[in-house]
């Protein structure tokens, strides 16, 4: 009898091996045949014209498909950025073709095969704890020694994998804070830490290499620099000499233009680029060991954040580990609310983050988000 009201629905989010078995797929063939049905799209940035041709000719022979420039086929350009699109069986295939083809497009198979690995890990709660007069969330309340020693007991009972410290606001306006002002501030909690060894990884949000040197000396072992190295050309060297973690967070780098709105026809390619070029620097100086960070809120307009947060997932190209830091931002548009209700709106804007797999997420209600996490993370069993 023939079926002449067909019901349809888009697939999206699947377990596809448990797809495949529920309609009576062969179970024998059904770990290989899974990779036919997962997709990917890939941006290559700068081929050159030669590279471009191939990489789309390898892309047709197998049936997937690869966009470039009008003008490289004609070759009146030298280089060009291309998308890739194929099934997770396609890209392989092609892969294994460009091992075979002259231009250094080995390298690009590697890399190719490198983006088709699935991520999967739990996400991890970076604490925030500021210790500053002008914080715009929390400004003045843990500004004391015996309040931020409190706070920070209370961020480990809540469940932080990590607890990032800062003596400086960073809002847009906040003046720069002198190190050793910053200094007063940091060492003596770090040595109530030390003093009930407390063995949770902590973390020192400051652009000053003279803060980051001491406060390593003093037990910290990450530093966040919210200026992406830009800030105080000393930190690199502080950085390659004592192999601290990197947290490695795109801003434009000073107080004034970290205010200004970035003009990009693009956001995510210019975060994307800029962060490379950074993460090249470090390299360079022997700094391997770094979490990224897009910098939601610095530089960048409402809607460019919710673009990078939206896309989040296409950073972790970089193969480095992400962390994401919205928590009481303007990015939520509710500046009048009480934090409580901010904690809220964070909380929901953060699902996204968790379900592309962020590594880490850097919030000030730890409690809320750890149990986020575990409601997610149940779901998944």
């Amino acid at each position: 009898m023939e079926n002449n009201s067909f019901l349809i629905k888009t697939i999206s989010n699947a377990d596809w091996e448990k797809e495949l078995e529920i309609i009576g797929f062969d179970k024998s063939y059904i770990h290989k045949a899974t990779d036919k049905f997962l997709f990917k799209n890939l941006k290559i940035y700068n081929l050159t014209t030669p590279q471009a041709n191939i990489l789309k000719q390898t892309a047709l022979s197998v049936g997937a498909d690869c966009a470039t420039n009008k003008e490289v086929i004609t070759g009146k350009i030298e280089n060009s950025d291309a998308i890739l699109s194929g099934s997770y069986s396609q890209l392989n295939k092609i892969a294994e073709k460009l091992k075979f083809q002259p231009f250094g497009l080995k390298l690009l198979s590697d890399k190719i095969l490198q983006q088709l690995s699935e991520k999967k890990n739990k996400t991890k709660i970076i604490g925030i704890l500021n210790i500053t007069s002008n914080s715009f969330s929390d400004g003045g309340k843990y500004n004391s020694t015996d309040s931020a020693c409190e706070h920070f007991q209370e961020l480990v009972n809540d469940g932080a994998d990590i607890i990032d410290i800062g003596a400086e606001s960073t809002k847009p306006g906040a003046p720069a804070i002198p190190p050793e002002k910053q200094l007063e501030k940091l060492l003596p909690v770090l040595a109530y830490i030390r003093e009930n060894k407390y063995n949770i990884p902590i973390s020192i949000d400051t652009r000053s290499a003279i803060v980051a040197e001491e406060c390593l000396k003093q037990g910290a072992s990450i530093i966040n620099d919210v200026s992406g190295l830009k800030y105080d050309e000393n930190m690199i060297s502080v950085l390659s000499k004592t192999q601290a973690t990197l947290i490695l967070q795109h801003s434009l780098g000073n107080e004034k233009n970290m205010m200004e709105q970035i003009h990009s026809k693009n956001i995510v390619d210019d975060v994307f680029i800029d962060i490379n070029n950074q993460i090249q620097k470090a390299n360079n100086a022997g700094i391997n060991d770094i979490i990224i960070d897009v910098g939601i809120g610095f530089d960048k307009s409402r809607e460019d954040s919710f673009r990078l947060l939206n896309r989040i997932d296409e950073f972790f190209a970089l193969g480095y580990p992400v962390m994401t830091g919205i928590s009481r931002k303007s990015i939520l548009n509710i500046p009048d609310s009480s934090n409580d209700e901010k904690d809220v709106f964070t909380l929901a804007l953060n699902t996204l983050a968790i379900e592309h797999h962020i590594d880490y997420l850097r919030v000030h209600n730890v409690k809320l988000h750890k149990k986020l996490i575990e409601i997610y993370q149940n779901s998944l069993i």
